[in-house]
């Protein structure tokens, strides 16, 4: 039986897997597995199917990506969103590069390269950018206190958590604590 994979930017949670997924079955698709930024559908899809997928999609805020570059960044981007938010990193095993290169099969050098020329940023700087969307989350809980947070997100410090929040947010922690709007960005807006 034939199948098509489908990749999916915006995909950022697992409350998107189930809109996606939603959207899928409503065009009357067979979804054989689906993950964040990739959905494998039964059989293979007309150019109509296609498009009327990628105005559905389109419409809950979500884009069918084409070019296989965009869809190599976005699949880096879904296991670094993946990892920080939904796994433990203080129990993280490797690094991210050999992560990524595992992953995705490719040499490391080429996914960075790749991945600054068209995000204009380094993996690098993404993955803290997701950290801190991380530690903001976390501080707006309340639940933990910042040396857990640290050590959830495999900090090796206190003081580089709160360096690297301060260099990116322009507050401490402390600070950020001290709004009374949460400052988040949208997971798919980074």
């Amino acid at each position: 039986m034939q199948k098509t994979d489908l990749f999916i930017k915006n995909m950022v949670c697992p409350r998107c897997i189930k809109v996606v997924t939603a959207v899928l079955e409503g065009a009357s698709l067979k979804v054989k597995d689906i993950q964040l930024g990739k959905a494998t559908v039964e059989g293979q899809l007309t150019e109509q199917q296609l498009q009327a997928i990628r105005l559905a999609l389109q419409s809950e805020g979500f884009l069918l990506i084409d070019d296989k570059k965009q869809q190599l960044v976005a699949a880096i981007k879904n296991i670094v969103v993946e990892t920080v938010h939904y796994s433990e990193l203080d129990e993280m095993k490797e690094n991210f590069s050999t992560l990524l290169a595992g992953k995705l099969q490719k040499d490391y050098h080429y996914l960075s390269s790749l991945f600054s020329e068209m995000e204009g940023i380094t993996i690098e700087q993404y993955i803290i950018q997701q950290k801190i969307e991380r530690v903001k989350e976390l501080l707006d809980y309340n639940e933990l206190s910042l040396s857990e947070i640290s050590y959830k997100l495999g900090y090796s410090s206190v003081a580089h958590l709160s360096g690297q929040f301060k260099k990116v947010t322009g507050l401490t922690p402390s600070q950020y604590k001290q709004l009374k709007t949460p400052g988040r960005i949208p997971l798919d807006k980074l």
